[in-house]
């Protein structure tokens, strides 16, 4: 591995049937630092199994804050961003230790993300794109708290290789996390951004879901996918229109408390 050294940072929480495979890819690494938010099931058990370094901190629905506690528990020179729900392949791993074992210009990596979506991995849609999860120590850190950006000191680079996503096995489990995340969002608006004019809620309401339906399944050609596709276009339309409403129900509650 060179001089070197990558480490790993999962957040995870209750994640007994999926954290293992996750570890499973990563057995090459120097070190993998799990922050757990207090998981009840086996979760814990099974990264002390793999050697993990666990980090216990309670969620503060900020995803931001977890990724950036799981940097500062890192000792490697490299830090890839995990979810439990992903995978290291081996091209992937090929591509990784090239750069841990020559000098880089590049103090950040965006690499590719292959999602599986109901028994497939999806290539059109707009869903396999560059993830930027990968960094040298002490050059990023992360903003946000839902949809956290890493924000990089340096230049960046892109690989062709990437990670494989499996975050859905159902169209019902789909729904369940993204009411939860939809929520956080619809709040973290709130937080940002207070009451908006009534012109920018109904066009998000009302307009924008149809574009992004239109974006998803015509302009980046979901159709090529089928009813995949058409369903996936459909359902991450409709996540807009549920964070938005969701918003607009919080701003008409606190009215109401005023």
């Amino acid at each position: 591995m060179g001089g070197k050294k990558l480490s790993v940072v999962i957040i995870a929480k209750n994640e007994e049937d999926k954290i293992g495979t996750c570890l499973e890819s990563l057995k090459w690494v120097y070190e993998v630092v799990v922050v757990d938010g207090f998981s009840t099931d086996r979760t814990v058990e099974i990264c002390n199994e793999y050697g993990a370094k666990v980090v216990q901190h309670k969620f503060e629905d900020d995803f931001g804050l977890e990724r950036n506690i799981g940097n500062e528990n890192c000792s490697g020179d490299w830090i890839l961003q995990l979810d439990a729900d992903e995978i290291v392949p081996e091209d992937f791993k090929r591509d990784l230790l090239r750069i841990l074992e020559k000098e880089e210009k590049y103090v950040a990596y965006g690499f590719m993300r292959k999602n599986f979506f109901l028994g497939k991995f999806m290539r059109y849609g707009g869903w396999y794109h560059h993830s930027y999860h990968l960094f040298k120590k002490g050059f990023a850190h992360y903003d946000g708290k839902v949809h956290h950006q890493l924000v990089v000191d340096g230049e960046t680079g892109k690989l062709d290789t990437g990670v494989e996503h499996y975050p859905f096995q159902s169209i019902e489990q789909l729904i369940g996390r993204q009411n939860r995340y939809t929520t956080l969002e619809a709040r973290e608006l709130l937080q940002l951004h207070g009451k908006m004019d009534e012109k920018t809620i109904r066009y998000n309401v009302k307009t924008k879901p149809a574009k992004l339906f239109w974006k998803f399944y015509i302009k980046k050609k979901g159709y090529k996918e089928g009813m995949h596709g058409f369903i996936f276009s459909l359902l991450f339309a409709w996540v807009h229109f549920i964070k938005w409403a969701k918003y607009w129900d919080l701003v008409r509650e606190q009215e109401k408390k005023d």
